[in-house]
């Protein structure tokens, strides 16, 4: 990209600590040092996203932070249930239907109040979250159709995982190789963690999280009612423990994402699994 004639570059603001405790600070003067970093290559560059489509990125960040808000609400409810020692609610108070009486559960009338108050707003957030998600996926359909419906094909990859990666990922041509996109991705539980406590301290600055979060929860999603998977990460785990049998299994989605968005094929069986005689009497992933 070029700007006025010059070549355009967007530095990472997360990363880039490029001037620090000068004695004497200026326009020239930090101009100076960052054209210095530059020409050593010293500077971590950030992706230019496209203008079209950062609106509607932005929105489905705020639909993590609505569906942040809305688990806060159901974890209440948990939580209050057992601190009056009430008996478990044996149901995923999630679903709607499941949250009918809960509130006169507790026989305090002032604990029944706020619970009433947590079920209502859970109601809004349901309501709100339905609208927002259907003009999200209205909107990736005239952005990139094919990629989004693409994405869907893969085992476990729904509606909102599917928007996640497009819009996280965008252009898949501006990694290099495979392996520079997996290096990109969270190799297992430990990044999990370290992703989650950026989310809560630096939820501005480290955009990259939604991204690695999303892809973690589409390799849980990945194994459940899949026996393919099943089995592969249990001949896994035999050899090398649960813990790098779950980072081999997402870098593997990884790879089967980047060549989805790559050649544009659909996510079957024979593309996902490297052997084609791996897996052969288990059904399509």
């Amino acid at each position: 990209m070029r700007f006025g004639g010059n070549p355009f570059v967007l530095g990472h603001a997360l990363y880039m600590k490029a001037i620090h405790g000068g004695k004497a600070k200026n326009d020239k003067i930090d101009s100076n040092k960052i054209a210095l970093l530059l020409r050593g290559g010293m500077i971590p560059q950030a992706y230019v996203y496209p203008a079209r489509m950062r609106a509607t990125r932005d929105l489905l960040r705020r639909r993590m932070h609505l569906m942040r808000k809305r688990a806060e609400l159901l974890a209440h409810i948990q939580n209050t249930n057992s601190q009056y020692n009430l008996p478990e609610i044996g149901v995923k108070i999630a679903y709607k239907a499941n949250r009918v009486g809960i509130a006169e559960r507790f026989p305090q009338p002032a604990v029944a109040r706020s619970i009433s108050v947590d079920i209502a707003l859970i109601d809004h957030y349901d309501q709100l979250l339905g609208d927002l998600e259907l003009y999200i996926v209205r909107t990736a359909k005239e952005h990139d159709s094919n990629t989004f419906h693409r994405l869907r094909s893969i085992h476990g990859v729904g509606k909102i995982l599917s928007l996640v990666l497009l819009y996280e990922i965008h252009d898949i041509d501006r990694f290099p190789t495979v392996q520079d996109f997996v290096s990109y991705l969270p190799p297992g539980q430990v990044r999990q963690r370290v992703c989650r406590k950026a989310l809560r301290h630096r939820r501005k600055e480290d955009r990259q999280c939604a991204f690695k979060v999303g892809l973690l929860r589409s390799r849980r999603s990945f194994l459940r009612g899949n026996p393919s998977a099943q089995n592969f990460l249990k001949k896994l785990a035999q050899k090398r423990g649960k813990g790098k049998a779950l980072s081999i299994l997402a870098h593997r989605l990884g790879r089967a994402v980047f060549y989805m968005m790559k050649r544009k094929p659909l996510s079957t069986r024979r593309n996902f699994w490297p052997n084609p005689l791996e897996q052969t009497d288990q059904p399509d992933a």
